[in-house]
């Protein structure tokens, strides 16, 4: 995604693949110069390589050497590899300025800002640039709207460096200043610690406004109103639901381990009423200081209850749950007590960077996870988490041990229960 020209000022970009592990994905790289006199562009080079090069090349980095025009030196482009987090939220914000450096000889300034993401080995590539808005000295951009992914892949304390810059006509745009924030930060909204102070003088950088949305797939619509046949929460008069099923084939074995059979039930994704405010851990039982069910009996019961009460929404985050029985189990010094949490999900994860965190710190609590899958959807997030061959990680540092246990689908429930059984006795 970075590019080294003679000549040439350095050019940075990122563009997402989809990747089919058994298809080889081979590409043909052409790089052109663009410029407002030339449709097409200037022909730079070109290199040829594959997919699996660069993502199995150490760091995901592949430098290649360009070639194409005869008797020249063509430079090198650098091409690395980051594998997308699930995050599917959608960003839009709004920024102005003020007292910026007059840069044009007979006017004020031309200014736009550039974004850019921080990359895995330390360097930054662009990810949005903003409108130029022409002669003036205190701009107010136009909102735009951006990934988060494409922002900082769901890292939300990964770095965010933001160049200002004034727009020349031949495409050698002076430079005014830097600052960097992050996503955490942005979303704080408007507010005293969204006021950047730009390197290099005393220009100022203001978020005007923030806002999250997140992209819904066919899957979100498949699981939603549970009034709908096509929704995996479906009540129907005749069986139980996917989530049903899974809740009592797991939920009768497990059971079995616990003395008292009272059982905290909660839900994660969706609005609650009155006000709709949107809760990634929410008791089933529609009270915050009792959230106990009497047997799984009585959670399916409060299951049901809840889906009559409650309105389904994304985003699915895992990390909220899993955070709060944490809390429960690091309150537990002295080993008399374990503790199993057991999800439930379509396999549709919004906080994958969050949930790695929130796994590797509870791995050194007395705390095991069981994940079960239900639907149609893709479960490599869930695969990852489950750390039999590959040990879950988060900035760095490994879990102690591996606390996750994934059940694939409920088809395949039966090939699993030697599994579960297995898992229920080593912990």
């Amino acid at each position: 995604h970075c590019v080294l020209l003679p000549h040439r000022a350095a050019l940075r970009s990122w563009f997402a693949l989809c990747i089919h592990f058994l298809k080889s994905s081979f590409f043909k790289l052409n790089l052109f110069f663009m410029t407002n006199c030339s449709l097409f562009g200037d022909f730079l080079g070109q290199t040829f390589c594959t997919l699996g090069e660069i993502i199995g090349s150490t760091g995901g980095r592949v430098e290649r050497t360009l070639s194409g025009i005869p008797g020249k030196k063509c430079g090198v482009i650098i091409l690395t590899a980051e594998e997308l987090s699930n995050c599917r939220d959608i960003a839009t914000m709004q920024l102005c300025a003020n007292k910026l450096d007059k840069k044009d000889f007979f006017g004020k300034s031309d200014p736009f800002l550039v974004f850019y993401r921080s990359n895995e080995d330390g360097t930054f590539t662009i990810c949005h640039k903003t409108e130029v808005i022409k002669n003036t000295l205190n701009p107010v951009w136009q909102p735009f709207t951006i990934p988060v992914r494409a922002l900082c892949n769901g890292d939300y304390d990964r770095t965010v460096k933001v160049d200002v810059y004034d727009w020349d006509r031949d495409g050698s745009h002076d430079f005014i200043g830097e600052f960097t924030t992050s996503y955490r930060e942005l979303s704080r909204g408007q507010n005293q610690f969204n006021v950047y102070e730009v390197s290099g003088g005393s220009l100022f950088v203001t978020l005007l406004s923030f806002k999250v949305e997140s992209e819904y797939t066919f899957v979100d619509f498949i699981r939603g109103n549970p009034s709908q046949p096509t929704s995996l929460h479906y009540m129907s008069p005749y069986q139980m639901n996917a989530y049903a099923m899974a809740l009592k084939a797991v939920g009768e074995i497990i059971q079995d381990y616990d003395s008292d059979k009272l059982f905290p039930a909660y839900g994660f994704g969706a609005k609650l009423p009155p006000d709709g405010k949107i809760s990634h851990a929410f008791p089933l039982s529609g009270d915050a200081d009792n959230p106990n069910c009497v047997g799984i009996e009585g959670v399916l019961e409060a299951y049901f209850q809840s889906l009559r009460t409650v309105q389904l929404y994304g985003p699915t985050n895992f990390a909220p749950v899993i955070n709060k029985v944490a809390n429960c189990a690091a309150e537990i010094t002295d080993g008399s007590q374990y503790f199993v949490l057991l999800m439930i999900t379509d396999g549709v994860i919004s906080d994958m960077v969050q949930t790695k965190e929130a796994v590797v710190n509870a791995a050194s609590l007395p705390l095991s996870i069981i994940i079960v899958g239900v639907g149609p959807a893709e479960f490599d997030a869930m695969e990852e988490l489950d750390g039999d061959e590959v040990r879950v990680s988060s900035r760095g540092r490994l879990a102690e041990r591996d606390i996750v246990q994934w059940i694939m689908e409920l088809l395949y429930f039966c090939c699993k229960l030697s599994d579960l059984r297995a898992f229920a006795i080593k912990i």
